[in-house]
């Protein structure tokens, strides 16, 4: 079964990328390279998967709508 899901990738100051992914619960990893994190987030999707259809719970696939960067002044 294939299944498609959102997901964020930041850097931080480190240059550290970061991907999240909103739709699976405690799912995100962490790599130098975007070629690696790919990899990495591919494991960490199965993984996550794995555990929610062991729950017996359906999987719930959100509509992306949009990113959006917003500057706040304190």
């Amino acid at each position: 079964m294939s299944y498609h899901f959102s997901v964020i990738i930041t850097q931080d100051k480190s240059g550290m990328f970061v991907a999240h992914v909103p739709g699976l619960r405690g799912c995100h990893t962490q790599a130098k390279s975007l070629s690696v994190l790919h990899r990495r987030l591919q494991e960490a999707m199965e993984l996550c998967l794995e555990v929610e259809q062991s729950k017996r719970q359906p999987i719930q696939q959100d509509k992306f709508i949009a990113v959006q960067q917003m500057e706040v002044t304190v």
